[in-house]
């Protein structure tokens, strides 16, 4: 045993893949005969995986020797590759078919997600302009968040409270995204660019849209990076002047 165990624990990365292969083949088999195919295993997966992080320590079970590949697994970089790989299998032509809409969605999804965040930190009591402004950009992504309090000079205690409505926003999106996907028809390419332009947070919609239908990754995610980068540049800026005309 002792053997096997050193094994494995030399072989981090490998027992990484196998521990999220086996995470995923009994969220399958949940799925399709206690579920009965209305939540969708992938949706199964991403709950159990949350439960994991929420037992294991600041790093998730990535602190257990055991499971310290998936410290790398389930770090930026192999997050960063999946969600830039997947535009990879977007068509041109469908892109096109969005048009206007695609690109108006990114601005109403960030301009809604940066004013409600910043007026409900406002309420609960964050009074001066660059924490609201750091607050409501962490409510459009947790990569805006930590990005727009660092340009404006917000303290690390609200750069840190960015991250965590950022984060906070990514796990319901996760979740709830296979389970609105048919009553908002999100069932094409089309509607899945507007919705990664309207909600934003890559890594949300990129698991909700896996969980949906795997074929919509490419067009969420797509748009959803976008997101990104645009509310990178308009929250410390533009959001931010038109902040203070009010603040």
């Amino acid at each position: 045993m002792d053997f096997i165990l050193k094994l494995l624990a030399k072989n981090e990365l490998i027992v990484a893949f196998l521990v999220v292969g086996l995470i995923m083949f009994v969220s399958v088999l949940v799925s399709k005969h206690l579920l009965r195919n209305k939540i969708p295993g992938a949706a199964v997966a991403i709950t159990l995986g949350l439960i994991l992080a929420y037992f294991g320590g600041k790093k998730g079970i990535a602190d257990i020797p055991l499971f310290a590949g998936m410290a790398f697994l389930g770090g930026s970089m192999m997050r960063d590759f999946s969600i830039v790989s997947t535009a990879m299998g977007a068509s041109l032509s469908e892109i096109k078919k969005t048009g206007w809409v695609g690109i108006i969605s990114l601005f109403i999804g960030i301009a809604v997600a940066f004013f409600v965040g910043g007026s409900i930190g406002y309420f609960m009591g964050y009074k001066d302009i660059k924490s609201v402004a750091t607050i409501g950009a962490g409510a459009c992504t947790f990569i805006v968040g930590p990005v727009t309090g660092a340009a404006l000079g917000a303290s690390s205690d609200i750069i840190a409270i960015s991250i965590a409505i950022g984060v906070i926003k990514t796990v319901v999106v996760t979740i709830l995204t296979p389970l609105i996907a048919k009553r908002i028809g999100l069932d094409n390419p089309q509607t899945a660019m507007i919705y990664g332009g309207l909600i934003g947070t890559t890594s949300g919609v990129a698991a909700g849209l896996a969980a949906t239908d795997p074929k919509l990754v490419p067009y969420g995610a797509l748009t959803a990076t976008f997101y990104t980068g645009l509310a990178c540049m308009l929250c410390p800026s533009v959001c931010y002047f038109i902040l203070s005309i009010f603040i």
